[in-house]
């Protein structure tokens, strides 16, 4: 299984403090059933902005240390892209990294809105042939909400990202319940971590697919898990339309409004 969002580098933003804590969380996502991970450090955040060349070195050391030990577990490089009007010319500036060199990038919402802007950058992103994944929608109060502003940007082109601790109601209920009602409208696409430690953001990874299969949401597992492999194989994901049926009682805003 591959994980698509993770906080793994030592002293890089606000995951682990030391290479020995980087470790111990390696060898948990082994125990997980994980034998990937795309290493995703804050960039053009408000608090953490990691550049490109320290999450290449520190992830060099890092791999060279998991192979020492024999840990079967390959690491992959990437950026948790804080939304920006910038984006595009750090895009062609190449200032970030993609996902495991993948025409994917991990895109960041604010904590509390969807910017008016976001649909444009989305579009100009797509124009230059790179897809944002929309990490955690479901942790984002304007989308909790009001889901169909998540509904517009998947209709623009974007994908999105559920993690697992909001499955299991790490993040309370209200995320767990946004979670399922989105995964069953067709608005979640790909699965991951955001492992930041082993205490207060664990991975919780096995857990929350555990979670789907008591929903009786198998076919989500399967459909979820291919599409981590299909993005680190750069290859187009397995994509339904959104249903209208979930999604009608969804009352349509503009971007940004709030109401």
């Amino acid at each position: 299984m591959i994980d698509l969002h993770s906080h793994l580098l030592w002293q890089a933003d606000d995951g682990p403090r030391t290479i020995e804590e980087s470790l111990r969380i390696a060898a948990a996502a082994i125990h997980e059933g994980i034998t990937e991970m795309i290493l995703t450090p804050h960039y053009a955040h408000p608090h953490y902005h990691v550049q490109k060349e320290k999450i290449q070195k520190r992830l060099a050391v890092l791999q060279n240390e998991i192979e020492k030990a024999n840990m079967p577990l390959i690491l992959h490089k990437g950026h948790e892209v804080r939304l920006t009007g910038e984006l595009l010319i750090l895009y062609r500036e190449k200032r970030f990294h993609t996902l495991a060199h993948s025409n994917y990038f991990l895109l960041e919402l604010p904590s509390y809105t969807v910017p008016y802007y976001t649909i444009h950058i989305i579009r100009s992103l797509i124009n230059e042939g790179l897809t944002p994944i929309i990490a955690h929608p479901e942790r984002n109060k304007a989308i909790i909400e009001n889901p169909s502003l998540l509904e517009r940007l998947v209709k623009e082109g974007a994908v999105t990202q559920l993690t697992a601790g909001s499955l299991t109601g790490h993040f309370g209920r209200t995320v767990q319940k946004c979670s399922v009602d989105l995964l069953k409208a067709n608005l979640i696409h790909t699965y991951g971590s955001d492992v930041h430690n082993l205490t207060s953001r664990p991975f919780l990874f096995r857990q929350g697919l555990h979670y789907l299969e008591k929903k009786g949401e198998l076919d989500a597992v399967d459909l979820l898990l291919e599409n981590n492999a299909r993005v680190v194989g750069n290859k187009p994901l397995l994509i339904e339309e959104p249903c209208v049926k979930q999604a009608k009682k969804w009352w349509p805003l503009k971007i940004g409004s709030k109401k």
